[in-house]
């Protein structure tokens, strides 16, 4: 099992001015180099992707001609290895991915919390140590678990994506067309849909985090307006249910178009064994093809969805680590220029 030491990567406290104003600025900044060797693992992965559906489709077209069966076993054996490759090599991948993700994690809370412990203990607002705790138990793990995958994901569910539709185009043009057909739609409707979810994730952390705040102000300053409370949760209760709703109709429209592309191909492919314009090795191949052409979208799918929710979360968290710094250098003036008033009474009591 790999193993990763911090000299690869300098764990990182930044400075509440010097924090990235984005998240592509953030992981820019914090994994470079990693991002470079995550996408180069990517590009191997998706390379070995079509030559599977190619065995698949030779040893389906040996085994109903007949004949010598030591072809089918030795395409079977490459078949084998090339999956154990792919998936090892996936393995590595994904420990890096988690890796690199939580080192992420950790840098934010250290820097969140190196921030707030320098905050006047006596003074510092309900709000911010609502927001502290939010950023600290919730937002900073999706964070930082987007930017494990930041490069590596849309790089390699394309690559999936573009060399699948390429070996089908290859090896069937006409067929290929169930492919773009099926995908077409999916490039309108789920932008739509996406950007309303993102306007209803937005509003939720918000909410929540008014949430957060107000139950610690209600612990240390005195009672908060239960109705207040109360309308809070249920506005994060309505919005929940609107992201489920939009979520599951844009992925049954999705399942639905490609159940669609699925009965097409088993339509058009058999019709063209029939009248012998292809073989039912070709056929079969477009079959496993198409669910490798549905896995990849679905993934390049949410992993925009997941790039729009996190950028919108890493914009606040970086919004109030600035917030919460400007709110401590008042206080700390505030103390400072009181303290030397007192200074001033002691030494001059008759003044």
């Amino acid at each position: 099992m790999p193993t990763f030491t911090n000299s690869l990567w300098l764990n990182t406290v930044f400075p509440a001015k010097l924090m990235p104003e984005t998240l592509l600025l953030f992981v820019r900044r914090f994994s470079s180099w990693h991002q470079i060797a995550l996408a180069a693992m990517s590009i191997l992965i998706f390379l070995l992707d079509a030559a599977p559906l190619e065995i698949q489709r030779r040893i389906v077209n040996g085994a109903v001609k007949g004949g010598d069966y030591r072809p089918i076993l030795a395409l079977s054996l490459i078949y084998i290895g090339l999956a154990l490759t792919q998936g090892f090599i996936k393995l590595l991948m994904n420990i890096y991915r988690s890796w690199v993700g939580e080192k992420a994690v950790r840098s934010l809370r250290l820097t969140v919390q190196t921030l707030t412990s320098r905050m006047p203990l006596d003074r510092a607002g309900a709000e911010d140590v609502g927001i502290e705790t939010s950023m600290m138990l919730a937002e900073a793990d999706a964070i930082g678990g987007f930017v494990g995958v930041y490069t590596s994901e849309p790089l390699l569910q394309g690559g999936l994506l573009l060399t699948v539709a390429g070996y089908m185009v290859y090896i069937q043009p006409s067929m290929a067309l169930v492919a773009l057909v099926m995908i077409t739609p999916q490039l309108i409707f789920v932008p739509l849909i996406q950007a309303a979810i993102n306007r209803r994730v937005t509003m939720r952390i918000k909410t929540m985090r008014a949430v957060s705040g107000g139950i610690i102000w209600d612990d240390v300053d005195g009672q908060l307006p239960e109705e207040l409370q109360g309308q809070r949760i249920d506005d994060i209760f309505s919005l929940n249910m609107g992201i489920f709703e939009l979520k599951f109709s844009m992925n049954f429209l999705m399942n639905l178009l490609n159940q669609i592309g699925t009965a097409s191909v088993l339509g058009i492919g058999g019709w063209f064994v029939v009248s012998g314009q292809t073989e039912v090795g070709t056929v079969v191949a477009f079959l496993s093809g198409l669910s490798r052409i549905s896995e990849p979208w679905s993934e390049l799918v949410n992993w925009f969805r997941d790039l729009t929710v996190t950028g919108a979360k890493y914009h606040l968290i970086a919004s109030a680590i600035r917030d919460i710094d400007t709110h401590r250098v008042h206080l700390l003036a505030r103390d400072h220029e009181q303290a030397n008033a007192e200074a001033m009474i002691a030494r001059f009591p008759g003044r």
